[in-house]
């Protein structure tokens, strides 16, 4: 009897998972995601999902000769790419003349995550395990990205656990209503996918763009408040063609989310006052004296105005 309740003992624990294996963290899972998408040679089909439109795209990445390389297509409309070789982009859209520019990340509606640090955006974001569902016909984890202060938007992230590569992805506002959804209809994930791609090496793609002109080391304002995490980048000075109106402009990022600051100089044609949201993008104007201050980006609405009220402009030195 003693002998039969150890080989059934014996059975049933080969059947059942350990109940105290450690599965891997939220953050660990997304480590593996990263890893996958950087260096896995895989093709993701997929639709990106606004509150009036779809958008049908398909992405290819691949590894070559330790190059990475990586393809955006859109599926529908005028022919529209975008190509990555190593630290330089690509971009082909009609009515304008192609360019490439110095960067290891497409400004392109690519799968959220793809490319972030999850180290330094685990200082301002949450990382929750929410469990398992199926996307695209693969067995997935799914994760939160949340806000530690509230003031940004917030994704969903389902990851396939076979080859952890990202399969849907849901943009959330601050009240929990999806501003967009990327999900994936089928993927491959193969080595002949790289055969494929090495075209690119090769392909007649345009130099690389110099440093604009317009780029300016200071001015005389200064945002006094953003929310943590987002780091100041590049500070530009143009005129708009239409208005020949001088325009400053500052933008901001955090690694997953980013935001501009637009300064100009008040005029007939300046609004008092504006500010409206359309899916993940949000539209904050007012007049401050005699400059007309605008904040435009990828936060909610009450984070773009405290922005733009934060806006401070240096007294002007006499020289009297």
């Amino acid at each position: 009897m003693k002998k039969i309740l150890i080989s059934a003992l014996t059975l049933f624990s080969l059947m059942t998972p350990p109940a105290f294996a450690e599965e891997p963290t939220a953050k660990a899972l997304l480590h593996q995601m990263n890893e996958a998408s950087q260096h896995l040679n895989y093709e993701l089909s997929y639709i990106l999902i606004k509150k009036s439109s779809i958008e049908p795209l398909l992405y290819r990445h691949a590894v070559s000769d330790n190059q990475q390389l990586a393809h955006l297509v859109y599926l529908s409309g005028p022919v529209r790419e975008v190509i990555r070789r190593g630290s330089e982009v690509s971009y082909i859209e009609p009515g304008v003349e192609p360019f490439t520019i110095a960067s290891g990340n497409m400004v392109a509606p690519v799968i959220p995550m793809l490319n972030s640090n999850v180290d330094n955006l685990s200082k301002y974001y949450d990382y929750i395990k929410v469990g398992r569902d199926r996307e695209a016909g693969n067995i997935t984890q799914v994760l939160r990205i949340v806000p530690k202060d509230g003031l940004r938007y917030s994704y969903v992230l389902w990851v396939d656990e076979k080859n952890h590569l990202p399969l849907r992805a849901d943009l959330l506002d601050r009240d929990g209503e999806v501003l967009e959804q990327y999900r994936t209809i089928s993927y491959i994930v193969n080595d002949q996918i790289a055969d494929a791609m090495g075209a690119l090496k090769t392909a007649k793609l345009p130099t690389v763009l110099s440093l604009p002109e317009g780029l300016v080391s200071e001015s005389d304002w200064t945002v006094s408040w953003i929310p943590d995490g987002f780091n100041s980048k590049e500070l530009s000075r143009y005129q708009m063609a239409t208005t020949n109106k001088m325009v400053e402009s500052q933008l901001f990022s955090d690694g997953l989310f980013s935001f501009s600051v637009y300064i100009s100089d008040r005029d007939e044609f300046s609004p008092k006052g504006q500010l409206v949201r359309q899916g993940r993008r949000t539209l904050h104007s007012f007049i401050s004296g005699s400059k007309e201050i605008s904040v435009v980006g990828d936060i909610p609405p009450a984070t773009a105005k405290r922005i733009a009220q934060s806006v401070k402009f240096k007294a002007k030195v006499s020289n009297e």
